[in-house]
């Protein structure tokens, strides 16, 4: 289903073509990139690579765009109204499962290498383990990832899939549940959900904690995506583009402290402290990791991620299972040695 209504479509992308058509007929080429979520820590490497002229520096006219979530950052790439983005791999997997005919759009930087999603339960209702769940009641929304693989970390830890009772809720309630004691359990990003937990009064001592990649789900988390049309049409952009994020992505490692602040001149009402302390949540628990601290930022293993196609289609009940060269490509990248971290944070 269209995202906006037909008229809604042409008057968007009709505005949004004269602007980026006048900033090509200065030289550089007009990229629209689509983030998956509002302008929060983990989006300072993007912005910085735009603010600091990285992508001016490729010949690059970059407009950088809050979103609402990863579904919709793939379609909105999938439509041509943005030629990049930013959102979950496995939300690349439905979508090319789903629409098999349709514009193709692909992965061309894993920068989470596992995906975020994790289980928060109170440690007051006696959870520890992924046993104790059993007969617990937990709360996600109907698109979180959380929930949707629920039954990839069920049958990884020995549970059945319909051991707990799930609760389907507005995303902006879901801490808020939780902090309250009216549910026993979330899932969620866990360096979303975990400061979220924190602004209401749950600390992390009082969690337990289950990042899926440390409970046996192999999934992979956000990518930068492009439209296979503007790969094609555009390699040296895309090849730009992820080598002015890698530059970006160092000096974000370096200091992240300045690195928010790049997100602060883009929203002003954040809590540079919280967001600070989200990216570096993110960075140590999702993008240096010992993979990519061996094989560097971006790329992925090959049989893994044949493996977590797999694990996707079953858990989703995916109609087709599209390939892996469909669903990640690895000829944009800069050579390993650039994308190598270069410290930790």
């Amino acid at each position: 289903m269209s995202l906006f209504s037909a008229s809604w479509r042409v008057a968007l992308l009709t505005s949004l073509g004269l602007a980026f058509a006048s900033a090509q007929a200065l030289g550089d080429t007009p990229i629209r990139f689509q983030l998956d979520w509002r302008f929060e820590g983990p989006a300072a490497p993007f912005l910085m690579a735009k603010e600091k002229g990285y992508f001016a520096d490729e010949g690059l006219d970059v407009q950088i765009d809050s979103g609402s979530g990863s579904a919709g950052a793939i379609n909105r790439v999938a439509s041509g109204a943005y030629e990049m983005g930013f959102g979950d791999l496995n939300a690349v997997v439905e979508f090319l499962a789903e629409n098999p005919d349709g514009p193709g759009v692909s992965g061309v930087y894993v920068l989470y290498d596992g995906t975020p999603a994790a289980v928060l339960a109170r440690k007051d209702r006696g959870i520890e383990t992924p046993a104790d769940l059993v007969g617990k009641r937990i709360a996600a929304p109907a698109f979180d990832t959380g929930y949707r693989a629920w039954a990839a970390f069920a049958a990884a830890n020995g549970l059945e899939a319909d051991a707990v009772a799930w609760q389907n809720v507005d995303p902006t309630l879901r801490e808020t549940l939780l902090a309250r004691g009216d549910v026993d359990a979330i899932t969620g990003f866990s360096f979303t959900s975990l400061l979220n937990l924190e602004e209401r009064g749950l600390g992390e001592e009082a969690l337990t904690i289950m990042a899926f990649p440390d409970f046996g789900v192999p999934l992979y988390g956000n990518a930068i995506i492009a439209s296979d049309a503007f790969a094609e049409a555009h390699p040296e952009a895309v090849e730009g583009f992820l080598r002015a994020f890698d530059r970006a992505l160092a000096d974000t490692f370096a200091d992240p402290e300045a690195a928010v602040a790049f997100v602060a001149q883009r929203d002003g009402l954040i809590d540079t402290e919280m967001e600070t302390r989200r990216l570096k949540l993110a960075l140590e628990s999702v993008v240096n990791t010992p993979y990519t601290r061996e094989h560097g930022v971006g790329g992925v293993d090959e049989a893994r991620l044949e493996q977590a196609i797999a694990l996707v289609a079953d858990v989703f009940e995916l109609p087709t299972v599209p390939s892996a060269e469909q669903v990640f490509t690895a000829r944009f990248l800069p050579p390993v040695e650039e994308r190598l971290l270069p410290v930790t944070p």
